[in-house]
């Protein structure tokens, strides 16, 4: 297996968990029905397919990928769910999308303007407000915090700390480009209406099998290769309540529950 196959089985395994958070977050923006959109970095089309409920059957969602290998398992995905009249995907990046001006009546794009470190966020911003008709918005959504080993709270932040740890968040960066200082590249970004909204989601004992293995992924994917900067104890507990064959693994414990946030900035496009 791949490394770009074994990143996208981790990515359908840990759907179940995130897609409920995703979906309150996309209802919540009240796209309007009809409409054509953009899911800029969309990734294997999960968000696609989310998109285009909201819109409605006569709406149509565009999504954007540089990888192809992702493209691919989007189409899949999008065949299977029967809406392939609704979902069309193209390859390109977003910071120099291959559309016109005005080609959209929304952007969305998640875990990805703000995220990867290839992309000059407020660039990326201004590229995204570019497609969108005026009054069209403008929206970026992320991963933006979690509690999951809940009892552990000096453990948590000690793996949150790591280099993998930090990755997500602020790896390399100064703190303008932070994903939370978002609404700094909407307003540079001439985006007007500008909002910030946070959206919850988690999982509580007893975990049904999707459940518990989303969040063993989601384990390996928040902190992998963190034992080497680990002191000797921190180790020890890692070990102890994060690895799936440790008879203490905290997703067993008949009292879990975890829970996670991701946030979400929208702006109006005004020319």
């Amino acid at each position: 297996m791949t490394e770009t196959d074994a990143y996208i089985q981790r990515l359908t395994v840990v759907n179940p968990l995130i897609e409920p958070t995703v979906y309150s977050a996309i209802r919540a923006l009240r796209l309007p029905r009809g409409s054509h959109g953009l899911d800029a970095g969309c990734g294997i089309g999960l968000q696609a397919l989310l998109l285009a409920e909201s819109v409605g059957p006569a709406g149509r969602v565009t999504g954007l990928d540089i990888s192809p290998e992702f493209l691919a398992h989007a189409q899949e995905n999008v065949k299977k769910s029967g809406l392939s009249e609704q979902i069309l995907f193209q390859e390109g990046s977003v910071s120099k999308l291959p559309f016109a001006d005005d080609a959209f009546d929304w952007a969305w794009s998640s875990d990805c303007v703000g995220y990867s470190a290839s992309l000059e966020p407020l660039s990326a911003v201004k590229e995204l407000a570019r497609v969108v008709r005026p009054g069209g918005g403008v929206t970026i959504f992320a991963w933006s915090s979690e509690r999951l080993l809940t009892g552990y709270p000096v453990l948590e932040a000690r793996l949150n700390a790591t280099s993998s740890g930090i990755a997500p968040f602020v790896k390399e960066k100064g703190p303008e480009r932070h994903f939370l200082r978002a609404l700094g590249w909407f307003r540079d970004a001439g985006l007007r209406e500008l909002s910030a909204r946070t959206f919850a989601g988690g999982a509580h004992a007893p975990l049904s099998d999707a459940l518990r293995n989303a969040l063993v992924s989601l384990f390996e994917m928040r902190w992998p290769g963190v034992e080497s900067e680990l002191t000797q104890k921190d180790r020890s507990e890692y070990r102890r309540l994060c690895l799936p064959g440790s008879p203490d693994f905290i997703l067993d414990h008949p009292d879990y529950y975890g829970f996670f946030t991701c946030s979400m900035f929208s702006g109006m496009v005004t020319r």
